[in-house]
């Protein structure tokens, strides 16, 4: 059974990091692209930082690029650092695993995680 739970969600004051982890199981991590994505009220999932492990390609998106990384671990999960981090940058942040064309589009995964909430804020 396919699993992506998220974690290490919480409240950070601004220009500060937090690390999220997406725990994965069920599925071979290598045949498959993870994608992080957030959502905020009012708005459609939008990707963060995503990458394919079958070829190593990687999305990172231009409002992010220099803030946040996206890393695997040795124990299939896979990690979004997120540092300098700015008040719109809260959000529900979530897991998702697929085979996409367009490494950025939400619609092209399969399987989520539950979310985890961020929230920036003094």
């Amino acid at each position: 059974q396919v699993q992506l739970v998220e974690s290490g969600g919480g409240l950070v004051q601004p220009g500060g990091s937090l690390r999220l982890s997406c725990a994965t199981s069920g599925f071979d991590l290598d045949e498959f692209a993870i994608g992080w994505f957030r959502r905020v009220p009012g708005f459609e999932r939008t990707g963060l930082a995503c990458r394919d492990y079958r070829d190593g390609r990687e999305y990172i998106a231009d409002f992010v690029k220099g803030r946040f990384t996206i890393s695997r671990g040795n124990d299939k999960t896979v990690y979004l650092q997120m540092d300098n981090l700015k008040p719109e940058d809260t959000g529900v942040y979530f897991c998702a695993m697929g085979r996409p064309d367009w490494l950025g589009s939400p619609w092209e995964y399969d399987n989520w995680g539950q979310g985890t909430q961020v929230t920036v804020s003094s």
